[in-house]
């Protein structure tokens, strides 16, 4: 051995930047939360008070959305079993 070794081998960490940087990331960490509880609230709030100014409620315009959806189907289904002969007597 030499005057600069002391025996020991491998990989050699101190305590103090360790402690310091873990409790950066749990600082960090409570700034995010906090950041995240704001903005999710913030959104929320304009979410709620978008919908109230609708004309129409989303519920009511999903139901008549769901009613078109229906009333196309049946005529396409219809259209689709009397096929082509029935357009062309229309047609005449």
């Amino acid at each position: 051995m030499t005057s600069g070794e002391n025996g020991r081998t491998g990989l050699q960490l101190k305590a103090g930047p360790l402690m310091t940087s873990a409790a950066l990331v749990g600082v960090g960490g409570v700034i995010v939360m906090a950041g995240v509880a704001v903005g999710s609230s913030h959104l929320t709030l304009a979410v709620r008070q978008w919908i109230r100014d609708m004309e129409v409620p989303p519920s009511e315009l999903a139901k008549l959305r769901w009613a078109q959806a229906k009333t196309a189907a049946t005529a396409a289904a219809s259209a689709w079993q009397n096929g082509l002969s029935a357009h062309l007597e229309g047609v005449s």
